[in-house]
């Protein structure tokens, strides 16, 4: 499972903040951040007020205030209050 990547999509009330692949994810969980890597259980969480990091061939970071996240088969969609 190495080579795979992840598909991520972060979106607003304004439309696609971003989307794109990565090799990991950083999410600020509503109780704990955790890190979202191929292969993840499939969840849906709640999210708070902080950054999403997204690592790739460069790390790109996101401020979120707040929403929810679901993982499912290697993709990410984060729905974000606000970015």
């Amino acid at each position: 499972m190495k080579d795979k990547n992840l598909t991520i999509r972060i979106l607003t009330p304004e439309g696609t903040l971003f989307e794109g692949t990565a090799q990991a994810v950083f999410l600020p969980g509503l109780v704990s951040p955790f890190e979202v890597l191929p292969g993840h259980a499939p969840i849906i969480s709640a999210l708070s007020a902080g950054e999403v990091r997204v690592v790739a061939q460069e790390e790109r970071r996101f401020a979120v205030g707040g929403g929810v996240v679901r993982v499912l088969d290697n993709e990410i969609t984060v729905c974000a209050e606000t970015a």
